[in-house]
């Protein structure tokens, strides 16, 4: 039983400033895109994953500070 998904596109790249609800990356689950919005404003610090990777639910996929 998996429950997670696959990471189809991400639209961030270390080092961005981004906005709280921006776009940070897309994810593919049961056949369905899945956008994931930052929930703060600030740097991204890290990202956790790459496109095509597939990461489990509650995983840290972008580490913003």
């Amino acid at each position: 039983n998996f429950e997670g998904g696959i990471i189809s596109n991400i639209r961030v790249k270390e080092g961005d400033t981004v906005e709280k609800d921006q776009l940070l990356l897309v994810m593919e689950a049961m056949k369905m895109e899945n956008t994931i919005n930052s929930s703060v404003a600030g740097t991204v610090k890290s990202i956790k994953v790459a496109a095509g990777e597939s990461v489990l639910q509650d995983a840290v996929l972008i580490e913003i500070e």
